[in-house]
């Protein structure tokens, strides 16, 4: 397991040392290849650090290292044949894509369906290439003349030469999402490379950034009839799920028991023919659950079904160490429980496991009618659309004037506001026409691209597993815009054209049932187990020094006051969590 760096730097020594500093090293016999204009590139692995990396790789005069997975290969293979280029036996993916982007360019790239991050030196540039919807993570950097990018986040805090340190805007925007929404870290100077995108780096420092995929809204000439939609559907989803597929072996999948895992068991407990383990988590028989609807599935598909019981006390003693495999924090209070599921997986000896991750960014759950309700009432002269989006996520952006302490609002008095991650698919000039697919396309290209998928890609790597997403397939996203809205959100009747597509895969109380989520205890953990730990965190000599948070807002939330709305728990774990990242990262 590795992931990957790259330096394009004046001289051999220059990218050679700052590729050590960063932890990388070259394999034997990849010396680097010399660019245009003086330029040298080289581009190694990072060994000790959990993912998917590969090469470096040359075809057609580029060079190339990549994480790279692709579930199209006969595709893409056809297409470089008939363009009389054909690949060699046994061309690992990062090979391949690179083979189509030296033919074909962006072009190239946009063919491919998969989990990809490329670096390519491509004449004097370094060439960034990343999914179409962000199921891999790459991140970039300019000092001391030289560009670097690496897909550890990690890797470019140990760069010496970037002096890096802690980005408070982008502190900010975490406290308002729960995660970061677009191409700011929390490393001040480090950005991320945007799915769906191309970047070219040139030596003189000018980034070039080139779309080879976004989602159209192209509905007004599809057809009316219901039916059509929903069976185009269906065959999308089974060749989704078919090419993410492990061959001949077993899968897993992740079943909550609601409608978007359920379907994904469902296609691969019909198009696999080897064992289907499905995995389920309890937070205890006291709670609220899904497990009943989760058991219902995993009887009708046949699987091989598992119920993990997730304890507070495994969650406050795992909580440190997960959130220092993520390469941004995410304020979510099931990554702990996400990293024990990984881990049952791969003890039962799988490779592969999917999930159904995708069907409320794509199709229209239920948290988009707040804002659906909304638009019927808003006075656009009070409160202007992006304002009323963040407002919605119910995290902590109204109470940031009285969580950060004085010093740090006066810092941030300057900076870029929030709403700006969000206003090109609300308010800006190339938005979608319909409120609803406004809404999706937002949540597709920033809590899909920068929570949802780097979650499950982190966690699943860090212990040697690959996580797949059949419903953020790229044909079934162009065609869920390709959708009239009215199918989406049919009456009161949410993903009604997802539903109707498999409803002869599921019991029909699995189907119709409305959405509940999973009850996660957040506030019974940070009552319990989490009690000590959070104030011995929050409150103790480092979070004070850093000087971001002020301690009576802290006590009070610690306390359960301060609001009429049982948020606390949620807020604090976005603190929480936070302080432990930052930790982790000596920021």
């Amino acid at each position: 397991m590795a992931r990957f760096c790259a330096c394009l730097a004046p001289t051999p020594g220059q990218a050679r040392a700052h590729l050590t500093a960063m932890g990388a090293a070259p394999r034997d016999g990849a010396d680097g290849t010399d660019g245009a204009a003086g330029q040298y590139a080289d581009l190694a692995l990072v060994e000790d650090e959990p993912g998917h990396a590969d090469g470096p790789f040359a075809a057609h005069g580029l060079t190339a290292v990549g994480e790279v997975t692709l579930h199209n290969r006969a595709e893409l293979l056809a297409a470089l044949t008939r363009d009389s280029a054909p690949v060699p036996p046994g061309c690992p993916d990062g090979e391949l894509l690179l083979r189509c982007w030296a033919r074909f360019g962006a072009r190239g790239v946009a063919l491919a369906e998969g989990m990809f991050a490329l670096a390519v030196l491509d004449g004097a540039d370094l060439v960034l290439i990343r999914d179409h919807v962000g199921a891999r993570t790459l991140f970039y950097a300019r000092a001391d003349g030289c560009w670097a990018a690496s897909t550890s986040l990690r890797a470019l805090r140990r760069w010496p030469a970037l002096a890096t340190g802690l980005d408070l805007a982008a502190v900010r925007s975490f406290l308002t999402f729960a995660y970061l929404p677009g191409e700011e870290t929390l490393l001040r100077a480090v950005r991320e490379v945007l799915p769906g995108r191309v970047l070219r780096l040139a030596p003189d420092g000018a980034a070039t950034e080139q779309v080879h995929w976004e989602p159209r809204e192209d509905f007004a000439t599809a057809d009316d009839d219901p039916s059509s939609h929903v069976l185009a559907l269906r065959a999308l989803l089974e060749t989704a799920t078919a090419r993410r597929l492990p061959d001949a072996e077993a899968v897993a999948v992740l079943l909550s028991g609601g409608i978007d895992s359920s379907l994904v068991t469902a296609l691969a407990a019909e198009l696999h023919a080897h064992p289907v383990h499905t995995y389920s988590i309890s937070f205890g028989s006291e709670l609220p659950n899904e497990l009943g609807y989760s058991g219902l599935v995993a009887a009708h598909c046949h699987t091989r079904h598992r119920v993990l019981t997730v304890s507070g006390s495994a969650v406050a003693a795992r909580l440190a160490d997960t959130a220092a495999l993520l390469d941004s924090p995410v304020g979510d209070p099931l990554t702990v429980p996400n990293l024990l599921l990984a881990e049952a997986v791969a003890g039962d000896g799988l490779r592969v496991v999917l999930n159904g991750e995708g069907g409320d960014p794509v199709f229209g759950g239920p948290k988009n009618l707040p804002m659906l309700v909304h638009e019927m009432h808003r006075d656009a002269a009070a409160e202007d659309r992006a304002t009323a989006y963040l407002r919605s996520y119910r995290k902590c952006w109204t109470d940031l004037p009285g969580l950060l302490t004085p010093e740090a609002l006066d810092a941030l008095a300057d900076a870029p506001r929030p709403q700006r991650f969000v206003e090109p698919y609300l308010t800006g000039p190339e938005r979608m026409t319909h409120l609803l697919n406004q809404l999706l396309h937002c949540n597709l290209r920033t809590k899909g691209a920068h929570h949802i998928l780097t979650k499950v890609e982190r966690l699943t790597a860090s212990r040697g597993l690959q996580g797949r997403a059949p419903l953020f397939d790229r044909q079934v996203v162009d065609h869920a815009f390709a959708t009239p809205p009215a199918l989406k959100l049919r009456g009161t009747a949410e993903k009604w054209v997802l539903k109707e597509a498999v409803r002869d895969l599921l019991p029909a109380t699995v189907v119709d049932r409305p959405k509940s989520g999973m009850r996660v205890p957040v506030q019974q953990w940070l009552s319990g187990p989490l009690r000590e730990l959070g104030g011995d965190l929050l409150l103790g000599r480092a979070a004070r020094q850093r000087g971001l948070f002020r301690p009576d807002t802290v006590r009070t939330w610690m306390r359960g006051e301060g609001t009429l709305l049982p948020r606390q728990g949620g807020k604090l774990w976005l603190v929480l969590t936070l302080e432990l990242w930052l930790r982790s990262y000596g920021l």
